[in-house]
């Protein structure tokens, strides 16, 4: 029978993908920003040479306004959701292996009685 070992092999296979799962994070934040902060230097451009050709300053910053909003909001938006993404993904991940664990520490001796106890009957 499996015992539970703290130091086991699966915590030395799951400690890098913990490590990558923070750096591809930081990277999407990180390259996200220069993205958004690239195109709103663009629009913000576009907006100077329409004024500049125009005169027509409030007319085309409502419009300027309105698309920096919509940029920044997508931006925000999309990063807290992947945020709550992993982090999900990071209890699934050591759920799953509780769940390993203790399915190798009961064995196949006990495994009916223990999943009538925690689980309850089986509904047919």
């Amino acid at each position: 029978m499996v015992t539970d070992n703290p130091q086991g092999p699966l915590d030395e296979l799951m400690k890098p993908d913990d490590i990558t799962a923070a750096q591809a994070d930081a990277a999407r934040w990180r390259y996200g920003f220069f993205v958004v902060l690239a195109g709103i230097v663009a629009i913000l451009v576009a907006f100077g040479a329409a004024v500049f050709a125009t005169g027509q300053f409030a007319a085309l910053f409502a419009g300027v306004a309105g698309v920096i909003g919509t940029i920044m909001g997508a931006y925000f938006g999309v990063q807290a959701g992947q945020s709550g993404k992993a982090r999900v993904e990071a209890e699934l991940a050591r759920s799953q292996e509780m769940v390993v664990r203790l399915a190798a520490y009961v064995g196949t001796a006990n495994a009916p009685r223990v999943i009538e106890e925690v689980l309850g009957r089986r509904r047919s």
